[in-house]
């Protein structure tokens, strides 16, 4: 007779421990033509709340659909782990035009992707091609700087670029630039089925809500992957997230706990936490073509009322820091600009517009509950009470899942909303072009227009020296104060949670999690 679950744990045995065991002891694992005993070296189990929302470079545009593209794809050229250097990855080396406009890559020869399809410079010019004519939601990072791509040969690409342009090189780091294979990801429409890859991991299995499995892949061109099968188990909340860690039901968990789970976990020696610095930003966006956000006056008004300390302190237990800019603290070109907290000052600028107790600003504020974390009701609970706190506005809040919230925000349906910012290249133009030039802000769901920042943004862009770019994003942020398009709100921190025998755990300052690096 087969004993229950309870029966099971009273023995002192859960039954993933039995399954497990079962496997360390029976299963052999095949890939292609290798075969080898699944010992608990094999694999990593890992757990988050994110979602996946695409895996094609062309529409990817959120940081876990990103994130995995980082682990399955190479580009041409990669970051250094752990720092923000540049070095040559798919790409063996390459030279700029005196100009600045003409990039020419000599290519690694015999790359392959997973399912055995070369890898050469026909191939890279059809994908960044693709990414342009498909007009998703990531597209402008190319389409707003490059004019053309074309293959000299099968292992020297040429891409010349609108206008010189800084951070070009950063961008080709990013998944936006990586190949795709033409065989595979039609030139007309997005790819939905499973990743053809070119990185150190492929896709064996996906279930969307549920989990990814990955395993590495046998073409890879570099160092192979720490450990040959990672699986990702996909959590609804926190909570669940929080418990599957407790009862070693996974090995490390990373994004999103609860700050008070972090809190008591950090104490809990079965466990290691690590905590790193983080480019990320949260801010509100405001669609400045919907009415009443249409008025820079009211902006200014509601950055006033909104308590950033607050939210860091009470919601997020000190974990956050406070943001007065758009651009993240520790990257150059950082100056504090925004409002602080005044009541007082929400209060008159509210009423020299206005609005009255008996006739209060009707506002909506939108959020997605599950994409940010189990957190996101709390901070657009708070944040609604902030404003009612004037006593001159009337908030309602509302909520979409992530899909439906990416719809909404990218049609303009939504006038009041929460957002985050991941970088796609560690560079301050990549907080400054998507949210303010004009024809990238629509992707952010703000569809801000100036011309004046348009000029000193393209500026920035076309300059070499840092010296005269950060003086360039200095009067930009000045003058994104008098417009107020967003509030930004916090900057957050990276942690993960991990049984003691995981090794490689890297807190990478551009928020890249390298599951390949990973061990046990």
């Amino acid at each position: 007779m087969l004993k229950t679950h309870k029966e099971l744990k009273k023995g002192g045995v859960t039954l993933r421990k039995l399954f497990l065991l079962i496997l360390s002891l029976m299963l052999v694992v095949t890939f292609g033509s290798k075969s080898f005993a699944l010992s608990k070296k094999s694999y990593i189990i890992a757990g988050t709340t994110d979602k996946i929302t695409s895996l094609d470079p062309a529409k990817a545009y959120e940081y876990f659909s990103d994130n995995i593209l980082q682990n399955i794809m190479g580009g041409l050229v990669k970051y250094i782990p752990g720092t923000t250097k540049i070095i040559p990855d798919m790409a063996k080396s390459w030279k700029i035009s005196k100009d600045g406009t003409v990039y020419t890559f000599k290519l690694k020869k015999n790359l392959k992707f997973s399912n055995g399809d070369p890898i050469n410079a026909k191939v890279f010019a059809y994908s960044i091609k693709r990414v342009i004519r498909l007009k998703q939601n990531p597209a402008f990072l190319l389409a707003d700087v490059v004019k053309d791509a074309e293959a000299l040969n099968n292992n020297t690409l040429k891409i010349t670029l609108k206008y010189s342009y800084a951070p070009f090189i950063s961008i080709l780091a990013f998944t936006i630039s990586y190949p795709v294979d033409p065989k595979v990801y039609p030139a007309n429409k997005v790819y939905s089925g499973t990743p053809v890859a070119s990185g150190p991991y492929m896709v064996k299995k996906l279930v969307r809500g549920q989990e990814i499995e990955l395993v590495r892949n046998p073409n890879y061109y570099g160092k192979k992957a720490k450990t040959p099968i990672i699986l990702i188990k996909i959590y609804r909340e926190a909570n669940n997230l929080y418990m599957a860690l407790l009862s070693g039901d996974i090995d490390l968990a990373y994004r999103t706990l609860l700050p008070q789970q972090l809190q008591q976990i950090q104490k809990n020696k079965k466990f290691k936490t690590y905590t790193g610095d983080s480019p990320f930003i949260r801010e509100v966006v405001f669609n400045v073509k919907a009415k009443p956000f249409d008025n820079a006056k009211l902006r200014r008004a509601l950055s006033y009322a909104v308590n950033r300390t607050q939210i860091s302190k009470e919601i997020f237990k000190g974990q956050v820091t406070p943001l007065f800019t758009l651009i993240p603290a520790g990257m150059w070109g950082h100056k504090n600009v925004m409002p602080h907290y005044s009541i007082k000052k929400a209060k008159r600028m509210l009423k020299a517009l206005g609005y009255s107790k008996a006739k209060p600003l009707s506002i909506t504020l939108w959020y997605s509950p599950s994409h940010y974390g189990s957190t996101e009701s709390d901070v657009a609970l708070m944040i609604k009470n902030q404003l009612e706190k004037t006593g001159l506005v009337k908030c309602k809040v509302k909520y979409a899942e992530w899909a439906t919230y990416v719809d909404y925000w990218t049609k303009g349906v939504m006038g009041m909303f929460l957002l985050g910012w991941y970088p796609d290249y560690f560079d301050p133009d990549d907080y400054m072009w998507p949210f303010l030039q004009t024809s990238a802000s629509p992707g952010m769901g703000s569809f801000f227009s100036d011309k004046a920042i348009d000029k000193l943004l393209k500026k920035a862009r076309s300059t070499s020296s840092i010296k005269k770019r950060t003086r360039l994003y200095y009067r930009a942020q000045r003058l994104m104060v008098k417009k107020a398009p967003y509030i930004p709100l916090f900057q957050g921190q990276q942690h993960v949670v991990a049984k003691p025998e995981i090794k490689g755990i890297l807190m990478d300052p551009v928020q890249i999690f390298r599951y390949y690096l990973l061990s046990k």
